[in-house]
């Protein structure tokens, strides 16, 4: 509270106000990076002082994550880099506002919604990676580590080691010595902001290129739909199972939101039928516990999941997906692929669920091969990171099919 009544006692004035860059002392202008931080904190204490109209934007800043909550766990590599640019953002923006007064209001809150965004983005992908980092199954002793490091205000700097076995202690050091850095080049951006710009835009660019490195040299070992499409392609085309070293360094990091294929696992039912004889279609020549439609023509793949159905069978209805997207696709296939390729690029003279029956036939005999290749090559198949949704359904299946 003491601090709070501080800040009310200096000489600030209103967003967008032509005097609101600096105080008076004497009739001197203060320094431009003070005065950017009485703003910057001033604004920021305000705001969540009392019952502000703005205090709702951190609540606002939370909605574009909802309809992505499953995607977070999914593509935690591409949500931890989104995390930390945007959070670069946020700062440049926040830097920028004084400069502009005019926009002041309007640029300082589009910060603040930045890093609401980040703060859920970061935190949940942080603890995504920190369940891979708990290699004996010691979370509690990761996170506590991890939440010893020297972090941004907003919680958002990702400090710690792809690896548990690099030293707690090195990464304090290097904390220090970035403190120590900063300290000695405060006097220097203090007096010149162009330099103080310059540094900026270099300091950032080199955190994104070593964020960048470190979340390439992270190694998952559970598939999620880039890694498996990137497996399977191979496995297609060469008939051997990419180990997860290969497959996360091949991983796309930039464009891995948007697959070329809409696959949706776990829909509900009447997504795929509105009638009897279209359940009859889906469920015939197959005994396995997922129903799957495809359209060609949307390149999406929609699949109905039974109560049965475990991990790998939810394993084999991506990797169906994946199949018939191939497909529609170029490169080299297996023989009896190759043929339905040929039919499905001929034309549309068989329904798109003719050819989804005859996949089925295909994968009973290309799966298992394909899942013993994945638990070789080092993969866990007893889980995954597939976008799955909550709905189940139930229809009868051939009690003497064994469920994966």
């Amino acid at each position: 509270m003491g601090f709070r009544a501080g800040l009310c006692l200096q000489p600030l004035r209103l967003p967008g106000h032509p005097r609101s860059l600096a105080g008076h002392r004497g009739g001197k202008r203060k320094s431009f990076s003070f005065s950017c931080h009485c703003h910057l904190v001033g604004e920021r204490f305000n705001w969540h002082a009392g019952p502000h109209p703005l205090c709702l934007v951190e609540r606002i800043a939370n909605q574009p994550l909802l309809p992505n909550r499953s995607r977070l766990d999914c593509n935690a590599k591409q949500w931890r880099l989104f995390a930390d640019i945007l959070n670069d953002v946020a700062m440049f923006l926040e830097i920028m506002a004084p400069i502009y007064p005019i926009f002041f209001t309007m640029t300082v809150c589009t910060s603040n919604l930045a890093k609401c965004i980040v703060s859920v983005a970061g935190g949940a992908t942080r603890a995504a990676l920190t369940m891979h980092q708990a290699r004996r199954n010691n979370m509690a002793d990761v996170s506590a580590k991890d939440s010893s490091q020297w972090s941004y205000p907003g919680g958002t700097h990702w400090c710690h080691s792809t690896d548990e076995e690099i030293s707690h202690r090195e990464e304090t050091l290097v904390n220090l010595a970035g403190l120590l850095v900063s300290l000695l080049m405060l006097p220097l951006v203090s007096a010149c902001p162009s330099f103080s710009l310059g540094c900026f835009f270099f300091l950032t660019a080199l955190h994104i290129y070593a964020n960048y490195r470190a979340v390439r040299a992270l190694v998952l070992e559970t598939l999620n739909e880039g890694r498996l499409r990137l497996v399977l392609k191979h496995f297609l085309q060469r008939g051997d199972v990419l180990g997860p070293t290969s497959a996360n360094q091949m991983e796309p990091l930039w464009t891995g939101f948007w697959p070329s294929l809409s696959l949706s696992l776990g829909v509900p039912l009447h997504c795929l039928i509105s009638s009897v004889f279209e359940l009859q279609q889906l469920v015939e020549g197959h005994q396995e516990p997922y129903l799957l439609r495809w359209d060609k023509s949307q390149r999406q793949v929609q699949v109905v999941l039974s109560q049965m159905a475990g991990p790998e069978t939810i394993l084999r209805a991506a990797t169906h997906g994946l199949v018939l997207e191939a497909l529609q696709g170029n490169g080299p296939l297996p023989r009896e692929l190759e043929e339905l390729r040929n039919q499905v690029q001929a034309g549309p003279e068989k329904d798109s669920w003719v050819i989804v029956r005859e996949t089925h036939q295909v994968l009973d005999e290309l799966f298992p091969k394909f899942l013993k290749g994945l638990q070789d090559a080092g993969w866990k198949t007893e889980k995954h990171q597939l976008e799955v949704d909550e709905w189940r359904a139930t229809w009868l299946l051939s009690p003497e099919k064994k469920i994966l």
